[in-house]
């Protein structure tokens, strides 16, 4: 069986693509990539037509949704979150490592979001929504949009790489103080710039470092892949390490440390930071 989610487009001052406007204007799809999805299966309309990523969206037209009806029925997760920073457009949260930010599970942060942040007065105000991922097992800072315009425009922030991450892991193996890994992944650029901000001995691994991290492109696993390329993996890390040198049991020390950007509304500049999760600090007591 099949519903619609029907939305008007006010006037607006720029045209803007489809695959951008449309995210954060229905319930069911948070994300950029859900949006392109639901554009080439043909489920996204614009005044009863369907059409492609490249249109652009001028104002006064009407966006439609297809979907199926078991998909629009989404149940809350009841997991309480560590809000950092929120207001009426956007919230910074604290997700914990070995939880989903968002996909087909139930137990997801994108799940959590309504009972943990308040809702938006503004006009154009949504479910509240991630607007980038963190893996898995990676702990950290996560970037939410209540609104339909700040989640757009907090997507556009990331495309024109204005919003600064900053994480920190613990790699093993000896490393020189800082460096800069310029290697490309999936044959796309990746760019990483590191400094080790202390190294300590380990009969185990030889050395253990903690490094800060400032990913200046968003390639999938980066820092995971960039730091087993130059022969420091991270620490607990299942998928991306050198032969007997891999540590079960403690997850992967790779944690998402600072956000700084320019919030889009208030022009305020905004840096949240999360203190390092307790397992770095039994290895780098501080």
């Amino acid at each position: 069986m099949v519903s619609k989610e029907t939305h008007k487009v006010p006037l607006l001052e720029n045209p803007i693509r489809l695959q951008e406007y449309a995210v954060g204007i229905f319930k069911t799809i948070p994300t950029k990539s859900g949006i392109k999805k639901a554009i080439k299966k043909g489920l996204i309309k614009v005044n009863s037509k369907t059409t492609t990523t490249a249109l652009y969206i001028k104002g006064g037209e009407t966006i439609e949704l297809l979907q199926s009806k078991e998909n629009s029925q989404k149940k809350h997760f009841n997991f309480p979150l560590d809000i950092l920073f929120e207001d009426d457009y956007l919230a910074i949260v604290y997700k914990p490592a070995g939880i989903l930010v968002s996909g087909n599970s139930f137990a997801t942060i994108d799940n959590a979001l309504v009972q943990n942040l308040q809702k938006s007065t503004s006009p154009d105000a949504t479910r509240p929504r991630p607007v980038h991922r963190l893996d898995y097992p990676t702990s950290g800072l996560l970037l939410i949009g209540k609104t339909t315009e700040s989640i757009i425009a907090l997507n556009q922030l990331f495309e024109k790489k204005e919003i600064r991450k900053t994480y920190h892991a613990i790699c093993i193996g000896k490393m020189g103080r800082s460096g800069e890994i310029d290697l490309p992944i999936d044959n796309k650029s990746a760019f990483t710039s590191f400094e080790v901000i202390q190294s300590v001995e380990s009969p185990r691994f030889d050395f253990l470092n903690l490094v800060e991290l400032n990913p200046k492109t968003g390639r999938k696993h980066q820092l995971r892949k960039h730091l087993l390329i130059i022969n420091n993996p991270i620490l607990g890390d299942k998928d991306y390490f050198l032969e007997n040198k891999i540590m079960k049991g403690k997850g992967l020390f790779l944690h998402a440390s600072t956000l700084t950007f320019t919030h889009p509304f208030s022009k305020e500049e905004i840096t949240i930071t999360k203190e390092l999760p307790k397992k770095f600090k039994k290895i780098f007591p501080q």
